[in-house]
């Protein structure tokens, strides 16, 4: 307690943290204020199929982009590291290294869409209403996946050199753009779930652009060179891409996990696929207003791994946690007194309103279960630590699949209640990980994707 006590009466790591958590708060509150925008104005068209196409559809997508989200963490951690070693030519490798990645699965992934959403669809069993909306809205959104991984890798990497405002830019300048032309599509043109995939691909394009033109300025800030010729040794995209592996992994996992819920809820009938992603948006706006405090996390502390700082680390660590349990508690509460205007205000399907305003309790406890979660992966990421972040991951899903399986008979009851208890045992098993190596002192030992 003492050390939380001294770490919390530290003024500068306070503005530290909140230097880089306010503009990363904003930037990701915009993400899903899309997801918001396009419940809000889908929900508020005649059926509750449309809506149902919308939140399936933006599964599938978002699982294909979930799989590859070691595109931001790897970046973020690597050039963390190297900001803290003030190595300018590490800071353009990983730089070109991402925005490589990024291109080269954007066009494997393309290949592999059509076919995995056939597959996905078959599983769930839909009506013949929602499975056509549904496939016309993903196939439209695959026109913006190149944009959208670029985007991860320029995020990432900005964030490793503790630039919060660029990926502000991006994220900001993405969003608000997706939300002026789901407006203008869906409700001004009348063009319905194509015009919400639509107004999606022309503002991740947008959001790379402004990405893309902001590194000049950021490079001028780390002066160094790039070495060309070692970008064509294997040993130096090594690190990179092992870290990479156990986060893909890590990810994985993950979006098995929203997948299967979003199954399950599909076969459970088109108003209970509506109402759950209703409820799911609620635990989005958390998770990346939460994750903004994670990813000063990832900056600090890799910065302080770089620096060999252990001080710094610890201090970062506490101070963040501590704005992280008071920022959980207030999502707590104002979704257990304002959760059902949270719902009526994405929809106005009375079927869709009754079933989501059944399950409210269980997006009540999310934000309180899941904190520790994100707090912990920001830690693991800033040490590239991605070994452990799998494992964790992966004994999750593993006591949580079962569990899943035994509380079928309960419904949509049991199906909370086994993500609540998936999300309660990924952040133990973090944190149970942690302890160990810091018990160890095992933080300062290297980046551990090369192993």
């Amino acid at each position: 307690m003492s050390l939380f006590l001294d770490a919390w009466r530290h003024s500068p790591t306070h503005k530290k943290v909140w230097a880089l958590a306010a503009p990363m708060i904003l930037s990701n509150i915009s993400v899903p204020l899309v997801a918001l925008v396009d419940s809000t104005v889908v929900g508020h068209l005649p059926h509750a199929h449309q809506l149902g196409a919308v939140a399936v559809g933006s599964t599938l997508y978002m699982l294909l982009l979930g799989v590859l989200g070691f595109l931001r963490m790897g970046t973020t951690g690597f050039a963390a590291q190297a900001a803290g070693r003030a190595d300018g030519g590490a800071l353009r490798q990983v730089l070109l290294q991402g925005l490589g990645l990024a291109l080269g699965l954007a066009l494997l992934l393309g290949l592999l869409a059509v076919p995995f959403s056939d597959l996905a669809l078959g599983l769930m069993n839909p009506s013949a209403e929602l499975d056509a909306l549904t496939r016309e809205f993903f196939h439209l959104r695959l026109l913006g996946l190149p944009a959208a991984l670029a985007n991860y890798a320029l995020v990432g990497w900005f964030l490793g050199t503790q630039n919060a405002r660029a990926p502000l830019a991006i994220l900001l300048g993405t969003n608000l753009a997706n939300i002026a032309l789901a407006l203008w599509f869906v409700l001004g043109l009348d063009w319905g779930v194509a015009g919400a995939a639509r107004a999606a691909v022309i503002a991740e394009w947008s959001g790379a652009l402004i990405g893309l033109a902001l590194t000049r300025g950021a490079l001028r800030r780390h002066p160094g060179r790039i070495d060309w010729p070692a970008l064509r040794l294997w040993r130096n995209w090594r690190p990179l891409l092992a870290v990479n592996r156990d986060i893909f992994i890590r990810s994985l996992a993950l979006q098995l996990v929203f997948f299967l819920l979003t199954v399950q809820g599909t076969r459970m009938g088109d108003a209970t696929v509506a109402a759950n992603a209703l409820l799911l948006n609620g635990l989005l706006v958390t998770a990346y207003a939460l994750d903004g405090l994670a990813h000063a996390v990832e900056a600090l502390c890799g910065h302080a791994i770089g620096a060999r700082d252990r001080l710094s680390l610890r201090r970062s660590l506490l101070v963040a946690g501590g704005w992280s349990l008071l920022a959980s508690l207030a999502f707590a509460l104002f979704f257990a007194v304002a959760g059902g205007l949270f719902v009526d205000m994405q929809s106005d399907i009375t079927a869709v309103r009754e079933v989501a305003h059944t399950y409210l309790p269980y997006l009540a406890l999310l934000p309180l279960i899941a904190v520790w979660s994100y707090l912990l992966d920001g830690l693991f990421i800033g040490a590239t630590r991605a070994r452990e972040m799998r494992d964790a991951m992966l004994v999750a899903v593993a006591l949580s699949l079962p569990l899943g399986w035994g509380l079928q008979f309960l419904g949509n009851h049991g199906l909370w209640l086994a993500f609540l208890a998936f999300m309660a045992v990924r952040g133990l098993s973090l944190g149970t990980l942690a302890w160990r190596l810091n018990k160890r002192d095992a933080w300062f030992a290297g980046a551990r994707g090369e192993e």
